[in-house]
C-alpha cells in the first residue's frame, strides 16, 4: 500500500458516471406525472451518502417517504436518530430490512397515512376506488428490488448482485389501494468528496471495477481502527495491545495499517507461495464481511 495508493482514490471516482444514468434521471423527471407520492429509499448505514441530492429538487412538488433500509446492518441507536432527522425536516421516515420484511407493513401504512387527505378529497368528489400511485427511487444496490419483492410478496422485480441490476421500469401492485412504479437505481453526476465515495464502495454502490479493492479495505479497515475498533478485534481474533504496537511504529500510517491487513488475512489463511499474504483475497472478505453485517451493526453516518 503505497502513499500514491492512498492518496490516489478521489480521481478515480469523482467522475464516475454511467450514461444510462443520466437518461435514467430525464425518465424520472417525466415519470413524476405519473405519480401522487416518492419513496426515497436510502441505505441506513449511510443515510446522506445514500441520497441522490439531485431527487429534493426533482421531487419537491411531491409528497415524499423516505425508507431507511438494511437497517438491521446498522445501529439501532442511530437508525433512531435518522428516522428522527428526517421526520423533523417534514419527511416521514420508516426502518425496514428488506430480507426479513420487518418494518414493511408500517411502511405501507404510513404511505396510507400520507395520502389519506388527498384519498377523501377523491371520495368527496365521486372518484371512489382511485389509487394511490407511488414512484420508488434510490441509487444503485440499496436493496431496491429486494425491497420491492418482499413488498409485492412475490419476485416480481430483477434482483442481482451487481449494482444497477434493475433496468426496465414496471409498476407493482402493493394492494388494492397503492400502486408502485420502480425506477432503475440513478447515481449523481459527480461525487462531492472523496469521502462520500468511500462510503459507498464501503457498503458496495460502486462497483468493484471502478476502484481498486486493496485500496478501499484499507480504507475500511482504517475507519474501523478509529471508530469501530473492538467490533474488528472480535471479528477478527486481534487484541488491541496488538493493534497499539502496530499503530506505534516507526513508520508511515499507511504500512501500519496494511501490516494489520495482513494480519487478518493471515489469520483467515490467505497465504500464497513464499508465506506472503495475498491481500486482494483478504481484502474482499474484509469488503464482504461487512457489506453482511459479520462485524455487527455498523453505522457510518452518525448524527
Amino acid at each position: 500500500m503505497s502513499e500514491n495508493q492512498d492518496k490516489g482514490l478521489h480521481k478515480n471516482v469523482i467522475n464516475w458516471y454511467p450514461g444510462h444514468m443520466a437518461k435514467t434521471r430525464r425518465q424520472i423527471m417525466e415519470d413524476l406525472k405519473l405519480v401522487d407520492i416518492v419513496i426515497e429509499l436510502l441505505d441506513a448505514r449511510i443515510p446522506m451518502a445514500s441520497r441522490n441530492p439531485d431527487i429534493g429538487e426533482i421531487t419537491k412538488n411531491k409528497k415524499r417517504i423516505i425508507v431507511l433500509n438494511k437497517s438491521d446492518l446498522a445501529d439501532e441507536k442511530e437508525n433512531i436518530k435518522w428516522v428522527s432527522y428526517f421526520e423533523n425536516q417534514g419527511i416521514p421516515a420508516v426502518l425496514v430490512d428488506s430480507n426479513t420484511g420487518k418494518g414493511i407493513n408500517n411502511f405501507v401504512k404510513r404511505i396510507e397515512k400520507v395520502m389519506e387527505k388527498e384519498q377523501e378529497k377523491e371520495i368527496a368528489k365521486g372518484r371512489v376506488g382511485k389509487k394511490i400511485k407511488a414512484m420508488i427511487i434510490g441509487i444503485p444496490n440499496v436493496g431496491k428490488s429486494s425491497f420491492i419483492n418482499r413488498i409485492a410478496k412475490k419476485s416480481t422485480a430483477e434482483v442481482g448482485n451487481k449494482p444497477g441490476v434493475t433496468k426496465k421500469k414496471q409498476w407493482i401492485r402493493i394492494n388494492e389501494k397503492i400502486e408502485l412504479l420502480d425506477t432503475p437505481g440513478v447515481l449523481w453526476p459527480k461525487f462531492d468528496s472523496e469521502e462520500v465515495a468511500l462510503k459507498l464502495s464501503f457498503t458496495g454502490t460502486i462497483k468493484e471495477e471502478v476502484l481498486e479493492r486493496t485500496e478501499i479495505a484499507y480504507k475500511l479497515v482504517k475507519y474501523l481502527l478509529e471508530n469501530e475498533r473492538e467490533k474488528l478485534c472480535t471479528r477478527y481474533g486481534l487484541t488491541n495491545e496488538y493493534i497499539e504496537e502496530i499503530l506505534n511504529k516507526d513508520n508511515e500510517e499507511n504500512f501500519n495499517i496494511y501490516e494489520i491487513m495482513l494480519e487478518i488475512g493471515r489469520k483467515r489463511g490467505c497465504i500464497i507461495s513464499g508465506g506472503n499474504v495475498d491481500d486482494e483475497k483478504t481484502s474482499k472478505i474484509i469488503l464482504d464481511e461487512f457489506k453482511n453485517g459479520k462485524l455487527g451493526k455498523i453505522t457510518l453516518e452518525k448524527i
